[in-house]
């Protein structure tokens, strides 16, 4: 399936694209990020929130092939 993928923030600063698909067959979102990890290393020392389909999820949820998105830390005010 394809996902798109979104970044935000310091993750698009790292990555240097605000979106991206890839083609992945399916598991879970934990294994799914390990694969962003390998192509962004950098991300391993960023803490973010995933959102799925507009959710904010856990890494153990299935990835569904809706859109993921990777969301930075959200400053308070």
């Amino acid at each position: 399936m394809e996902i798109t993928v979104k970044y935000f923030g310091q993750i698009a600063e790292i990555t240097q694209k605000k979106e991206e698909t890839f083609l992945y067959s399916e598991g879970l979102i934990s294994e799914f990020i390990e694969e962003v990890y390998e192509k962004y290393p950098g991300l391993k020392s960023v803490n973010f929130k995933i959102a799925q389909a507009q959710q904010l999820i856990s890494t153990q949820e299935k990835v569904t092939g809706e859109e993921l998105a990777l969301l930075p830390p959200f400053a308070g005010g």
